[in-house]
């Protein structure tokens, strides 16, 4: 080593040594200063909380108990005309001291005694207001300059959010008696932590429920350090019996019962890579337990189900990674969510499974959710696989795919439920309220029963166009049906359009309650599906039955009674203008005598549009013959003895479940299948600001049953011109919707 070189290692030295001294010196002065710092930046975070949130925040005493550690007692919080938000005796902290050279704060211990956190709500208040509303700056003036908006990435945001929380979680952690309390006018809610524990990553913890209703356990471990979680939550057995998981504060104020036996959760990785922020986890129930009138008739129980999910966040979007696995009882399928916020949002969703044996997937089905099928043996394998996507933008280019494949599948047992019962005479019991009404013998028994070579080829014909075009050739289900009625729902921001076939209108008729829940309607898909594709029962036969079970009135069912009940007549007897008619009150039947006037005749507006449509498209398909006409409106008399019943038509009268079409013209919908009068039903229901415009109804009075529209005595209703320029000009704009759909439709 040469002079030179030495002398560099001797100014290093002394220079390293000097920066040391320094930086030893600078802590000293820092240590012996740190109570007057604590005090200082105590105080700073005091006046925040009071500035930007009306929250009075005290602490009785804080002071250091080590180089890293600071304890503090008698800490309240209590926003502003509120009740007190928190109360905590003693609380202690340690800091880890690595990570405070990148700024960031972890905690390496927490020592917590005697706290209580509590959320009351009375009335519309509560004392968590200052978290939904943000402090308006009130320095702020008309002539401050609007600063621009910086652009926030979600990915930065969850990663913020998920590292603020993961590193407050402590290596040592030592809770007694800290009590979490929510209250509103009706009920409370106490949840009070005796113990909750980490040390050398293994947790245990005993909370109370509602002081002694019941006591939970929460075990497993956790390292903090490298955010690795494995947490296990049950209830402790009572006299000898286990307990489930439940609390009946959200069955008392959501009608929700929700028990558990145990909820697992684990946090396997968090990390950030191609700009996105990744986390992996795991989640499992067992022996779920619900109830929800929305949900099911019963209680739903779920085994076993799991879920190892791969979330992701981006930029401006959310959502699970399709390499992620959904399990259900014995069978799996690999979901995939993604939600785009902008520039605009976009919903995506799919479900895929590989071939699954069929007996395993319906072994899985929780019981009481599908109460037909259980017990129901089948063989061979099936695979499922749906696709949707929404462009918020654009929702009438929705995309939806869905489908059930089979691989050598049969059903060897049926289940509760016979499905090919239908096949041969039987016992219909329709329901109002949850009652029965009474049995109909579905066969040559019932004197009404009518065969369907015997039934009028126009009500036939009338009544497919009506709710179903495509019934002899669809396998149960029309997906462009239900592409558009999910555009238009969400167009309408309510449900305005369901996509029932026939075959569906059948199923939930012949066999299935009319509890309006969510299980029912999957049910019914199933047993669709069932049925179409394992053909056990013939179309002919579906149709013949549907048209002899449907309500068509009052206490009405079934074509033989509807034909008898409205026009004295046989069901081969049936004209156009009274089978177009009968499919008009299908989606309504209980209002079919609104729409008739004391004389027994059809009342012009609304109703004469609707016939117009149906028998403009009938002709169209060559179902019969074009007429310049309203294709038998004008013929159509209730038989004698109803129209007594009929009620003086009131100038105010508003349908209060039919919302039908312009008598000139409106639109209609050429999609196959997805049933007209449906869509006049639900696409106009609670628009009735036409209605209010038009405060008399026209009517045809029997002289003048074969009278021309322009012969019909108008209304005696004095109207502004304003009003009627705005009838026009909408009249007119209804009649090109309609040429346009008209021109649509098959040939």
């Amino acid at each position: 080593m040469t002079y030179r070189q030495r002398k560099a290692l001797r100014i290093a030295g002394w220079v390293s040594l000097s920066i040391f001294l320094l930086a030893c010196v600078g802590a000293g002065i820092a240590y012996s200063k740190r109570a007057s710092l604590l005090e200082t930046a105590l105080a700073k975070a005091i006046r925040i909380a009071k500035r930007n949130y009306n929250l009075d925040v005290r602490v009785g005493s804080a002071k250091f108990t080590g180089l890293s550690s600071v304890a503090f007692t008698d800490i309240s919080v209590v926003p502003e005309d509120r009740d007190s938000l928190a109360r905590i005796q003693r609380v202690e902290v340690a800091v880890r001291f690595w990570p405070l050279f990148s700024g960031t704060i972890g905690l390496s211990g927490m020592t917590l005694e005697n706290g209580l956190i509590q959320v009351v709500k009375r009335d519309s208040l509560s004392n968590i207001d200052f978290l939904l509303r943000r402090k308006r700056d009130s320095t702020a003036t008309d002539n401050t300059p609007v600063e621009t908006t910086r652009r926030t990435d979600l990915s930065d945001v969850a990663e913020n959010l998920i590292d603020n929380i993961l590193s407050k979680i402590p290596d040592d952690l030592n809770v007694k008696n800290l009590e979490f309390r929510a209250m509103d006018d009706k009920d409370s809610l106490s949840l009070l932590t005796q113990t909750a524990v980490i040390d050398d990553e293994d947790v245990t913890s005993t909370i109370k429920v509602n002081g002694n209703q019941a006591t939970w356990h929460i075990t497993g471990t956790a390292d903090p350090a490298d955010r690795e979680y494995d947490l296990a939550l049950y209830a402790e057995g009572q006299n000898g019996r286990p307990q489930p998981i439940e609390l009946p504060y959200i069955q008392k104020k959501y009608n929700l019962k929700l028990q558990a036996d145990t909820l697992r959760a684990e946090l396997r990785d968090v990390d950030r890579s191609g700009g996105e922020f990744r986390l992996e986890g795991a989640g499992s129930v067992r022996n779920l337990r619900i109830n929800h009138p929305a949900i099911a008739r019963t209680d739903v129980v779920v085994s076993q189900a799991a879920m190892d999910a791969h979330v992701f966040v981006g930029e401006n979007y959310v959502g699970v990674d399709s390499s992620s696995t959904l399990r259900l009882g014995q069978v799996s399928a690999r979901p995939f969510l993604k939600y785009t916020l902008k520039p605009t949002k976009i919903y995506e969703a799919q479900l895929h499974t590989d071939a699954l044996d069929a007996q395993a997937l319906f072994n899985s089905f929780p019981q009481g959710l599908f109460e037909s099928l259980e017990g129901m043996k089948v063989a061979g394998k099936l695979k499922y696989d749906m696709a949707f996507q929404l462009d918020t933008s654009i929702p009438d280019s929705v995309k939806f795919d869905s489908g059930l494949t089979s691989e050598g599948f049969r059903i060897l047992k049926m289940g509760s439920t016979d499905f090919a019962e239908i096949n041969r005479p039987f016992i219909y019991t329709p329901y109002e309220k949850g009652k029965p009404v009474r049995d109909i013998v579905v066969g040559p028994e019932n004197p009404d029963y009518t065969p369907l070579n015997q039934i009028s080829p126009d009500l036939r014909n009338a009544l497919l166009t009506s709710e179903d075009y495509n019934f002899f050739t669809h396998k149960g289900f029309n997906e462009k049906a239900f592409r558009v009625s999910i555009a238009t729902n969400f167009k309408e921001k309510s449900f305005k359009r369901g996509a029932s076939t026939i075959s569906m209108q059948l199923v939930k008729n012949a066999f299935l309650i009319r509890n309006k829940t969510l299980s029912r309607k999957v049910e019914e898909i199933l047993i669709v599906w069932l049925i179409e594709n394992e053909h056990i029962v013939p179309k002919e036969r579906m149709y013949e039955v549907y048209l002899n079970i449907i309500e068509w009135g009052r206490n009405v069912y079934g074509i033989g009674e509807a034909s008898r009940y409205y026009f004295a007549k046989k069901p081969s007897e049936l004209t156009l203008g009274e089978s177009i008619f009968l499919a008009f009150v299908v989606p309504s039947p209980k209002s079919a005598l609104k729409w008739f006037v004391p004389g027994g005749y059809l009342q012009v507006r609304n109703v004469r549009g609707y016939f117009r449509l149906i028998g403009r498209i009938m002709a169209r398909r060559g179902l019969t013959a074009p007429d310049s006409g309203a294709y038998g409106f004008y013929d159509v008399r209730l038989r004698e003895g109803l129209r007594r019943e009929v009620a003086p038509v009131d100038s105010s009268f508003q349908s209060d479940s039919l919302f039908l079409p312009d008598p000139d013209g409106e639109e209609i919908d050429e999609d196959e299948g997805t049933g007209i009068g449906n869509f006049f039903r639900r696409l106009f229901k609670g628009k009735k600001s036409d209605e209010k415009r038009n405060e008399a109804e026209q009517t045809v009075q029997p002289e003048q049953s074969s009278a021309s529209p322009a012969e019909v005595a108008p209304s005696d209703t004095v109207k502004t011109r304003k009003q009627l320029r705005q009838e026009r000009r909408e009249r007119k704009r209804r009649e090109r919707e309609a040429q346009q759909a008209l021109e649509d439709v098959p040939q």
